[in-house]
């Protein structure tokens, strides 16, 4: 299984993105091998629209079974639940990529079970 966590940076040891569309990385582990991968996510960071649509979609091709981020607006919850990804929350736990992932492997963190994306406009 591939575990997509979201990121500030392209390292394990970064810190955690609470923003699942407009993350600036996706930090990837893959169970089977042990291995790390990164992904970019630089196309969303200023983008005006779709930028979760557009993460879903990265993280699809990436293979990730399973995403951990923050927050998940309501189209970006609807391809990633359409792929079949499941999202838990990073918010029950601050600190790195690592720690975070360690808390999920501990059965530590909460499933994300509909959107709960923060209304930036309040």
């Amino acid at each position: 299984m591939k575990i997509a966590i979201t990121s500030h940076g392209d390292v394990r040891q970064a810190a955690v993105d609470s923003r699942f569309g407009r993350a600036a990385y996706f930090m990837v582990y893959d169970q089977e091998n042990g291995a790390w991968e990164s992904f970019p996510n630089t196309q969303n960071l200023e983008a005006a629209h779709g930028a979760g649509i557009q993460s879903a979609q990265t993280l699809a091709k990436a293979g990730a079974g399973i995403l951990i981020t923050g927050y998940v607006g309501p189209k970006a919850y609807k391809v990633l639940t359409a792929g079949k990804v499941e999202m838990y929350s990073s918010n029950d736990t601050r600190g790195t990529v690592e720690d975070v992932l360690a808390a999920f492997l501990d059965g530590k963190l909460s499933p994300i079970a509909a959107p709960n994306a923060l209304d930036i406009n309040k």
